[in-house]
């Protein structure tokens, strides 16, 4: 007999940060008006077309925060559950440098295993906490869970999910989700066959399968 567990993987509303052209990484900034429209929208078309979740997970940082406190009132859930292995990418000396500086000072090529910013994450030190983010939520009873994190984070979270190993200088394969994109994906825990399927990857119009 397989257990199932069905995931949500949601990036957050638009925040100050993405407005303005600010590499955040684990830097606290708030979701922007329109941004908070954006996730009241998302939660009425969610309602509307019948879409159900047994909790709501998140990153602690605000602008993922407000965008599952959002979600989870509009659908009538409880509060959300914080978990900082959900949080961005640390990025050390770059956290919350306008976009353009911090293209100015990167590095042309950045190895596997070198901090970013200097004390920041490596990509590798994300894909394993990325990896850690999801062993943690599989031993959540079975259910339906909406999780709300961020794009960098989530990027490494479908590579770890998926089998697939990290590069140095991220290159290869690249899974890009806009403010409130979503991927879905199942775990299907057969004992001769536990497999991940992926049913959905996707921008904020388009409804998640049921």
């Amino acid at each position: 007999m397989s257990e199932t567990w069905h995931f949500t993987f949601l990036r957050h509303a638009e925040s100050v940060g993405n407005a303005q052209g600010i590499r955040q990484g684990q830097g606290d900034l708030p979701l922007t008006d329109a941004g908070r429209e954006a996730t009241r929208a998302l939660a009425r078309r969610w309602r509307e077309a019948g879409l159900r979740f047994d909790a709501v997970l998140t990153s602690p940082l605000r602008r993922a925060a407000e965008t599952a406190e959002i979600l989870a009132h509009g659908l009538g859930l409880p509060p959300p559950q914080t978990d900082p292995l959900l949080m961005e990418r640390a990025i050390g000396a770059f956290t919350l440098r306008p976009a353009h500086e911090v293209r100015s000072q990167e590095p042309a090529f950045l190895p596997l295993y070198a901090p970013v910013g200097g004390t920041g994450e490596s990509i590798w030190d994300l894909y394993v906490r990325a990896g850690q983010a999801v062993a943690a939520l599989l031993r959540r009873p079975p259910g339906r869970y909406l999780v709300v994190a961020h794009g960098m984070f989530l990027n490494m979270l479908l590579h770890a999910v998926l089998g697939i190993a990290p590069q140095s200088n991220f290159a290869g394969h690249a899974f890009v989700l806009p403010n409130l994109g979503a991927a879905v994906l199942e775990y299907h825990a057969a004992a001769r066959r536990p497999r991940w399927v992926l049913l959905h990857l996707a921008g904020p119009t388009c409804l998640p399968p049921s």
